[in-house]
């Protein structure tokens, strides 16, 4: 640039002899002689004044120029261009022609660059100034709107585009000032659908610094297509969702209905067993106290080894009806482990005294390894489980024997039961854990109800044991079960302190009264009571309470009442002794039922519950609990007078 040109060129004052041929040839450099031609001819016809070539131009025609030029190369390097232009008559002249061919070049070379470029985009393109006129676009623009070549000119307002849409029929009169508004607004695309065509067209405006507008032309109607397409397969698909809806809707009806007669059912299961229960324990809670009573009336001689094995049996058959009580809870979560520490080989011996002849029977033999090893987990659950396994193995098995079994695994202890049974195929292994399911083959060698393994899953699941299965057809099966094994310390539980308990569970002298409406428990409750040196007063309803309640000014030490008493239940019989002697009298309540209703019932009126099939050592340690209560208030009174 000429060292005398400083600052930003100005137009304001000009002498010069830049003719109208001269202008429209320099700015047909950058415009195009076709685009200028039409813009020199709207400016005649504005200023209504014709333009010779060789006329000299005038500040209007300038700033026509100006702005003109300003479409295509910006106001700042339409403003240089013409102020070079405008020196060529100064004395510099030939300097300033020289660099307004340079930068006429660089700019027309930038120019046809970027229109190259632009016009190989697949989308459209328009730039339009702060007045919404246009100022530049690009093939694609053109080509998508099919508009004439009296319309495509630098400086058109965008109204005169909108009304050749409208006078050609792609959009409405009503549309037009919306189609306007929508185009100078920047904000989300929107669509236009061009009637005469056919297409559908996104557009979308940005602006520019200057409060200009470049909005992009995509053509989507492929995927307008698409989705109208979409829409009718989805409303076929939707059609035939209402009707298989319609059919599955029937059919989950008729499975509604049989899913509530299936709960009905298992509601019943659940009441009868709740309800028979007590039935079914009774004699057996009976059983258990007259083995206790001849076990320990018999002492050490010979046959209280027998008297022991009876009791053990008892105990097996009170843990597997325990069981069924129990699957319900099981199979709720309302049963909870009670955790505790002791030996396996404890355990063990049990089983192996509680199946070595039902083996035998069946001529089997039971093998059963001695270990040392101490685990923590419920005691009571898992010897139900391995008495299922063994038992289960024992069933389905034709000769050869049972192996019961541990291996030291780290922290874990697996225990183990083989046998050499029919064996299962390792396709149906899944199988036999499900409840009432029973293989064909189990079948035809075997009676049962399909619930054994059933209750081993469920109890394994709820004690956080792991329980694993391997099986080979008529050689055999192995159950294996993963156990944590505990470092602490083992309660003391061998005879010797069972005698020294004994002796400490002394209650010589401590008046119980029992009721219960069953004369056999009650015979056998007596036997074994008077056996630990109790004075026992035995009642079977609660008229005969009464009566005694009567006959007697002093209350019993301890009242041991059974809770169905036909028509009566022990917790009201407890109520009413307490209330007629006036005295919160010890009380133990037995009972087959453990719903939550009789125990919360129990606690809230300090009566300590005992489940049956009673435990009579449970049951020792609760009443010398009492008796040394009675003891001690009875040391204190002594003590005051």
């Amino acid at each position: 640039m000429p060292r005398y040109f400083i600052g930003t060129p100005t137009l304001k004052r000009f002498r010069t002899t830049v003719t109208v041929a001269e202008l429209k040839a320099t700015m047909a450099r950058y415009l195009g002689a076709e685009r200028v031609e039409r813009a020199f001819l709207r400016f005649e016809g504005r200023e209504q004044r014709r333009l010779d070539p060789g006329m000299t131009v005038d500040t209007p025609l300038i700033r026509h120029a100006e702005q003109l030029l300003g479409t295509a190369v910006g106001s700042a390097s339409a403003r240089l261009v013409l102020s070079l232009l405008l020196q060529k008559s100064d004395a510099s002249g030939r300097d300033a022609r020289q660099l307004l061919d340079d930068a006429s070049t660089a700019l027309q070379q930038n120019r046809n660059l970027l229109q190259t470029a632009l016009d190989q985009m697949e989308q459209g393109i328009t730039v339009l100034d702060k007045d919404l006129r246009l100022t530049f676009w690009n093939r694609q623009f053109r080509k998508l709107f099919d508009l004439p070549d009296e319309v495509m000119q630098v400086g058109i307002p965008v109204s005169e585009i909108v009304e050749q849409l409208h006078s050609r029929g792609d959009i409405s009169f009503n549309a037009q000032n919306g189609v306007i508004r929508s185009l100078a607004a920047v904000r989300q695309p929107w669509r236009i659908d061009m009637k005469s065509t056919g297409k559908v067209l996104e557009i979308q405006s940005n602006p520019m610094p200057d409060g200009g507008i470049v909005a992009t032309y995509t053509d989507i109607t492929a995927a307008v297509e698409a989705d109208v397409t979409r829409q009718k397969a989805a409303e076929m698909l939707e059609q035939r969702v209402a009707d298989r809806t319609a059919e599955l809707t029937r059919v989950n009806q008729q499975l509604a209905k049989a899913q509530t007669a299936a709960e009905e059912a298992n509601q019943g299961k659940t009441r009868f067993l709740a309800a028979a229960g007590h039935d079914i324990l009774q004699p057996l809670n009976a059983a258990r106290l007259y083995s206790t009573a001849l076990a320990e009336k018999l002492g050490r001689s010979e046959t209280s080894e027998f008297a022991r094995n009876i009791d053990s049996s008892l105990e097996a058959v009170e843990a597997i009806l325990g069981m069924v009580l129990d699957i319900s809870r099981l199979d709720t979560g309302s049963l909870k482990p009670d955790l505790s520490v002791f030996h396996l080989d404890k355990l063990m011996s049990q089983i192996a005294t509680d199946f070595t002849p039902l083996a035998a029977a069946k001529g089997l033999k039971l093998r059963v390894v001695p270990s040392s090893i101490v685990v923590k987990t419920d005691r009571n659950m898992l010897r139900r489980l391995i008495q299922n396994l063994v038992s289960n193995s024992i069933k389905y098995s034709r000769k050869g024997g049972i192996l019961l079994g541990v291996r030291r695994r780290g922290s874990f202890v697996e225990l183990q039961v083989f046998d050499t049974g029919i064996g299962i195929p390792s396709q149906k292994l899944k199988l036999v854990f499900r409840e009432f399911t029973r293989l064909d083959e189990g079948m035809r060698e075997a009676e049962g109800l399909g619930l054994g393994l059933s209750i081993v899953d469920r109890i394994a699941r709820l004690l956080s044991l792991p329980l694993s299965l391997t099986s080979t057809p008529d050689k055999g099966t192995m159950f294996t079960l993963r156990i944590p094994v505990s470092q602490e310390k083992v309660p003391a539980d061998d005879v010797k302190s069972r005698r020294g308990l004994q002796k400490a569970l002394e209650l010589t002298g401590l008046d119980v009264l029992c009721i219960d409406n069953d004369a056999s428990i009650l015979s056998g409750m007596e036997t074994l009571l008077r056996g630990w040196g109790c004075h026992v007063t035995t009642l079977r309803s609660g008229a005969a309470l009464k009566n005694y309640c009567a006959d007697h000014s002093t209350p019993p030490d301890v009242i041991v009442a059974d809770y169905h008493l036909l028509h009566e239940n022990g917790l009201d019989m407890i109520g009413f002794a307490r209330e007629t002697f006036q005295v919160e009298i010890p009380a133990v309540l037995l009972t087959a039922d453990r719903s939550k209703e009789v125990r919360q019932r129990a606690e809230d009126e300090n009566v300590t519950v005992l489940h049956k099939p009673l435990r009579p050592a449970a049951l020792r340690s609760l009443l010398s609990h009492f008796y040394h209560a009675r003891q001690d208030n009875r040391s204190a009174q002594n003590a005051a007078q």
